[in-house]
């Protein structure tokens, strides 16, 4: 599975971006899909996570109630709408892709496939 990110950039401080992430290779369908982020000097952590029918979602507890993941099966993409932004939200954000879909598996960044990033940069 091929992974493209877009919409990322700079935003302020209590505003909102929407990345997107364009599949193709594989039948995206089949595929858990979601968002990690790495901050310069820290380790990349799980943002969120969404399975194979939309269901099955889960997200890390400083972006709960301010992000959102969905995805779009007819035009293989995933999207991560992140609203009330903060400083520390700041990071380059990889879309992921992985046949199982396991929470456990998402949380300690056990995925099949990666994307290139995008950078996410909130300003105070």
């Amino acid at each position: 599975v091929r992974l493209v990110e877009s919409g990322g950039g700079p935003a302020q401080a209590g505003g909102s971006l929407r990345l997107s992430c364009a599949a193709s290779g594989r039948t995206f369908s089949n595929y858990a899909v979601g968002w990690f982020r790495q901050a310069p000097g820290k380790e990349r952590e799980f943002v969120a996570v969404i399975g194979q029918s939309g269901g099955n979602i889960d997200y890390r507890d400083s972006v709960k109630g301010r992000f959102a993941i969905s995805r779009d099966n007819a035009k293989n993409t995933v999207y991560l709408q992140m609203n009330s932004l903060k400083p520390e939200d700041t990071a380059v954000y990889y879309c992921a892709a992985d046949r199982y879909g396991l929470v456990v598996r998402w949380r300690i960044g056990r995925v099949d496939y990666w994307g290139q990033g995008t950078q996410v940069t909130v300003s105070s």
